[in-house]
C-alpha cells in the first residue's frame, strides 16, 4: 500500500442491493398485542366461589356470640418510646364497652415500658397476677408443663397481644403458665394498683369494674357461642332441658365495594389506527386487567372486608421459629375443617420450600389448568403477590375454607348490571367531549364475606429472608 492511499472500509464500498431499512417501508410487520407486566395469575379471583348479591348488600347471620373486639392492642411509637392508644385498652375484657376517654387516657399514661431480652422470663408460673402486659413488639411463648414433665410451648404471642388481664378482675389470680421472651420484646405494663388508684377517683371506672366482676360467666361453647342445652344418655322420665338458638341482634352486613376508572380515547386514534388491532378493544382490555389486579389487592388488603384484616385473633398463629415450617403449616391446617386452599406470596412459598428441603421432604404438586401447584397435606398453595411483605421481610400465609355450603369464605358480586361485559363488571359509554375524546366508565363491584370465624386463618410474621 503506497503512502497516502486510503483504506477502503465496508462502509465505503458502494451498496449493491436494497437495504433492510428501506425494505421495511414496503413490508408488513408482525406485531403482538400490547403486553402488560402487571398481569398476574390472580388465583384468588379464580378460586373464590362468587355469590350474586341483589340489592348491593350481603348480611351474615350467626348464632349469638359473646366475643367482641379483635383481640389486638394498637400502639404508637415515637423514637424509642412506645405508647398504647387509649381507646385500644377497651380490648381488655375488664374494660370492654368502657367509654370514658379521659380515664382511658390516664390508664394509658400509667403504662410503663419495659424491655426483655431473648430467653428472659416475663411472667413466672404460679406467681400472683397483679399486672397486665401489653406486647408492643417482639415474640413470646406461653410455656407449660408437658405430659411427661418437660416444657411444652402452649402458644406464641406477637405484636398487639396482651396477657395477665385477669389481674383487673380478681385479686387472687395467679399465672397458670410461664411467659418467656423468644426475641427482644418491648412490653407495656399496667399494674392493678394503678387501676385501683384511678378507680378511687373515677366513679364510672369503679362502677364498671364492679359490674364486670359481678357478671356471672356466660355459658358458651368453645367458639364463644351461646350454649344450646341438650340432655343425652338419660333413662326414665327426667326433665328435658328447654332451650332455643339465639341470634346476633346486629349481624354484620357487607356492602359491595367499587373500583372505577374513566378510559379516554381520541376519536382520531379510534378512527384511523384500528388495523390490524382495534385500539378501543386493546385499551379496554388492558384497563380491565388493571381493574382486576386492584380488585384482588382489595380483597386481600382492604381494612373493611379484606381477608388479612377480617381474620379473628384466635385464628391467627405465629411461626414458632419465624420461618414457615411444616409444623407451622400443620398448625394452620388444624384450626379449621376442610381447608380448601392456602394463599401465599411467591417468596413465602420459596421460604417454605427451603424448609422442606432441609428436612428432605418433597411436596406433592397438582395440575390446575395446566399449572403445577405445590400442595401441603393435599391442600394447594396458590401464589398471590398481593399479600404484602414488610420492611423486615416478613409476610403472611392465608388458609381458608370456601363456599356457602361449607360456611366458608365467599366472594360477593352483582350480576346483570347495565352495560355488563363480565359478571359485576361494566363498561359504559360516557360520550365525546369538545376535544373529540371518547370516554368510557369502567366499573367493577365486589366484596368478600367470612361466614364463620374459623373459615379463615392467617400465619403472621413469616420470615422469608432466612437462608440457613
Amino acid at each position: 500500500m503506497s503512502v497516502g492511499e486510503e483504506v477502503r472500509t465496508e462502509q465505503d464500498k458502494p451498496q449493491q442491493s436494497l437495504g433492510t431499512a428501506a425494505a421495511r417501508n414496503l413490508a408488513t410487520t408482525t406485531k403482538s398485542v400490547p403486553q402488560m407486566q402487571e398481569i398476574s395469575s390472580r388465583w384468588l379471583l379464580r378460586t373464590l366461589p362468587w355469590v350474586d348479591v341483589h340489592g348491593g348488600t350481603y348480611r351474615v347471620n350467626r348464632r349469638l356470640t359473646f366475643a367482641v373486639g379483635d383481640g389486638r392492642v394498637t400502639f404508637v411509637k415515637t423514637g424509642d418510646r412506645v405508647e398504647v392508644i387509649p381507646a385500644e385498652l377497651c380490648e381488655l375484657p375488664a374494660l370492654r364497652s368502657y367509654e370514658d376517654v379521659e380515664v382511658l387516657a390516664e390508664l394509658a399514661q400509667r403504662c410503663r415500658q419495659h424491655e426483655y431480652a431473648p430467653g428472659e422470663v416475663i411472667a413466672p408460673f404460679g406467681s400472683p397476677t397483679d399486672e397486665v402486659y401489653l406486647l408492643a413488639h417482639g415474640r413470646a411463648e406461653k410455656v407449660g408443663e408437658g405430659p411427661y414433665g418437660d416444657d411444652a410451648v402452649l402458644g406464641v404471642l406477637a405484636d398487639g397481644a396482651y396477657f395477665g388481664e385477669a389481674a383487673l378482675l380478681s385479686a387472687d389470680a395467679i399465672w397458670e403458665n410461664t411467659v418467656r421472651a423468644v426475641t427482644a420484646c418491648t412490653v407495656l405494663i399496667l399494674s392493678r394498683q394503678d387501676v385501683d388508684q384511678i378507680a378511687e377517683r373515677s366513679d364510672s371506672l369503679r362502677e364498671h369494674l364492679q359490674e364486670q366482676r359481678s357478671i356471672p360467666p356466660q355459658p358458651t361453647n368453645k367458639y364463644g357461642e351461646k350454649v344450646v342445652e341438650v340432655s343425652a344418655g338419660h333413662s326414665g322420665e327426667p326433665d328435658i332441658p328447654h332451650t332455643f338458638v339465639d341470634y346476633e341482634a346486629k349481624p354484620r352486613e357487607y356492602e359491595l365495594s367499587i373500583a372505577q376508572t374513566v378510559l379516554r380515547i381520541h376519536t382520531r386514534v379510534a378512527d384511523l389506527y384500528n388495523q390490524p388491532m382495534n385500539q378501543t378493544e386493546q385499551q379496554l382490555r388492558l384497563t380491565v386487567e388493571a381493574l382486576k389486579e386492584r380488585q384482588e389487592h382489595e380483597l386481600i388488603n382492604n381494612r373493611d372486608f379484606g381477608l388479612l384484616h377480617n381474620c379473628e385473633y384466635d385464628q391467627r398463629i405465629q411461626p414458632h421459629d419465624g420461618v414457615p415450617s411444616p409444623d407451622d403449616m400443620d398448625e394452620l391446617l388444624s384450626r379449621r375443617r376442610s381447608t380448601k386452599l392456602f394463599l401465599a406470596h411467591p417468596r413465602a412459598i420459596a421460604a417454605f420450600g427451603r424448609e422442606l428441603n432441609k428436612r428432605g421432604l418433597v411436596p406433592e404438586t397438582i395440575d390446575i389448568g395446566g399449572n403445577r401447584i405445590p400442595t401441603w397435606r393435599g391442600v394447594p398453595i396458590y401464589p398471590c403477590n398481593k399479600i404484602p411483605i414488610t420492611e423486615a421481610r416478613t409476610t403472611s400465609i392465608i388458609a381458608m375454607r370456601t363456599g356457602e355450603q361449607d360456611q366458608g369464605v365467599i366472594g360477593l358480586r352483582q350480576s346483570g348490571i347495565p352495560d355488563e361485559i363480565e359478571p359485576s363488571l361494566s363498561v359504559r359509554f360516557m360520550g365525546i367531549n369538545e376535544q373529540a375524546i371518547i370516554k368510557y366508565l369502567v366499573t367493577a363491584y365486589y366484596s368478600a364475606a367470612v361466614l364463620v370465624p374459623d373459615a379463615l386463618g392467617v400465619m403472621e410474621n413469616v420470615e422469608i429472608g432466612r437462608w440457613r
